[in-house]
């Protein structure tokens, strides 16, 4: 009997992870290939990445030609070097041809002499209007505003032949060993390292940032101005 093949999967599963695991506990290699490249690195889709360590769904990789250690979550990586074929989308049926109506049967003549048929009433000259109008065409609803990422990692790497690199991850945990830093700073900091993309993911998290404590602003003005009528009233009822 041939042995039965893994299928392929858009990224790393719950049982990959608990394989993965495995063969960390047992001193075996664990490898993962990214399902996006990154070129900041010289990663292209599909690379090799050795597994250090799994806490959860995020996996602390070292990429294959990189000498750092990168945190992945689990929907970012694949079992398989090769991605999954993507799913034939179902044809559509024909419609069935609607059968054509039989033709009435032809009138027979009346033997009587029929009466003549009335005039037409003499109109003022004025177009009718037609009596069914179209209906107006609701416009389509347009698509929501692609919704920020909830953290975004920027790594910088060097190296002592004054190699410098910036990779941008989206999502995932905050990492390890980490210090923080004043918000005000970090997109001067994105800034001067002219990244475009380092530069676009922290600016998403920053102002999603900025228009959540706006919001609270507001409601907590709101909730303010509600207290103080409440409290106006109680004073004009103890006079």
């Amino acid at each position: 009997m041939p042995p039965r093949r893994r299928p392929i999967t858009a990224s790393l599963t719950a049982d990959d992870i608990a394989a993965l695991a495995a063969a960390l506990a047992d001193g075996k290699r664990a490898t993962v290939y990214l399902r996006e490249g990154t070129p900041s690195l010289g990663l292209a889709p599909g690379a090799s990445a050795r597994v250090v360590s799994i806490d959860g769904t995020t996996l602390t990789i070292k990429p294959t030609g990189v000498n750092d250690e990168l945190p992945y979550e689990a929907d970012e990586l694949r079992i398989t070097k090769a991605a999954p074929p993507e799913p034939e989308k179902p044809k559509k049926a024909a419609p069935a041809r609607k059968p054509r109506p039989a033709a009435p049967p032809a009138r027979k003549l009346a033997a009587t002499p029929t009466s003549a048929a009335p005039k037409p009433m003499p109109t003022d000259g004025k177009p009718v209007a037609a009596s069914a109008k179209k209906a107006p065409t609701k416009p389509a609803r347009r698509s929501g505003a692609k919704k920020p990422p909830a953290s975004v990692t920027v790594t910088l790497f060097g190296s002592s032949d004054n190699e410098w690199s910036v990779a941008v991850t989206r999502g995932g945990r905050k990492p390890t060993r980490s210090r923080r830093v004043p918000p005000d700073s970090v997109e001067s900091a994105m800034q001067e390292l002219g990244d475009a993309a380092a530069l676009d993911a922290a600016s998403s998290v920053l102002n999603a940032a900025r228009e959540e404590a706006q919001r609270r602003v507001e409601e907590l003005s709101r909730e303010l101005q509600a207290a103080r009528e409440a409290l106006a009233a109680l004073e004009g009822s103890a006079d």
